[in-house]
């Protein structure tokens, strides 16, 4: 466990978390005495959901059987679980049926554009727009950020620049999207994936703070090796100082989106997510 992570310990995380599956998602109590006693429970200070990426094996009506289980009520969406191929109509039908779940649709992606093909990014954010996506996590190729701002200007849109490590020829960590959007349009920012972030040498305590409003989304996940993304760990139980990550969202008041993206397991992945879920809610209701 990280030294930030020390703070609060492992069971100490899952033992406040212990009535998160019962109770209502976003209506924790602030700490286990008040948990025990409350009958109005203090809501969690920070939107936690899923990437539903992490159901990537999973149809759509699965997919969201599983969220509902995990009690989970903010997803981002892959486009597995909703075609950016199918028709306006057939769109609208799949994100209702997000919606009747009692599910809200934070955002969707990742999106690349590796060339600035206006008809091709308009009909993504037409896609976004019918899926009720206030958001986008992309990957925009450098030279497709003018019609990038286009196009989150005429759709309203906000449009999230996803980090994805060292591997990655544009956006390796968050300081590398917010270098090119400077002057942009305020609705261009950063999904800051934390664990990528940390891959390519990021502080992402420090990473938080530098983005500010900035900062639009983000993925949670840990990693046993800050340097190997194949060493992802249920959330709690790898390096990445999740707590202190969580402090800095409450103390700048993030209102975005705080995601799990569980890339391991994919084929049963509900028990690490229930274990990751319960540790990330227990950080949020310490820090409530």
């Amino acid at each position: 466990m990280s030294s930030s992570s020390s703070v609060l310990s492992r069971r100490s995380m899952l033992q406040l978390a212990g009535l998160a599956a019962a109770a209502p998602l976003g209506s924790l109590a602030a700490s286990g005495t008040a948990l025990a006693q409350s009958t109005t429970p203090k809501p969690l200070p920070l939107k936690i959901g899923v990437a539903s990426y992490s159901l990537r094996k999973f149809p759509r009506d699965k997919a969201i059987a599983a969220l509902k289980q995990l009690n989970v009520k903010y997803v981002t969406i892959k486009d597995v679980h909703l075609a950016r191929t199918d028709s306006p109509e057939q769109i609208r039908t799949a994100r209702k049926e997000f919606e009747d779940a009692g599910i809200a649709i934070m955002g969707g992606g990742t999106l690349t554009w590796k060339t600035a093909d206006e008809v091709a990014m308009r009909k993504d954010f037409e896609y976004a727009k019918a899926a009720g996506m206030p958001l986008v996590v992309c990957s925009p190729a450098p030279d497709t950020l003018d019609l990038l701002e286009k196009m989150v200007k005429e759709f309203d849109i906000k449009a999230a620049i996803h980090n994805h490590g060292t591997e990655d020829p544009w956006w390796p960590a968050p300081s590398d999207v917010l270098k090119k959007i400077d002057t942009r349009d305020p609705r261009m920012g950063v999904c800051m994936d934390i664990g990528h972030a940390t891959r390519a040498g990021a502080d992402v305590v420090k990473a938080v703070a530098a983005a500010g409003p900035r900062l639009l989304d983000l993925h949670i996940k840990d990693l046993t090796d800050g340097t190997n993304k194949d060493s992802q760990v249920e959330v709690g139980r790898g390096i990445l100082p999740v707590v202190g990550v969580f402090k800095e969202l409450v103390r700048t008041r993030f209102a975005g989106h705080v995601s799990l993206e569980y890339e391991i397991k994919a084929d049963d992945p509900v028990p690490g997510m229930m274990e990751s879920l319960s540790y990330m809610r227990g950080v949020a209701a310490a820090l409530a």
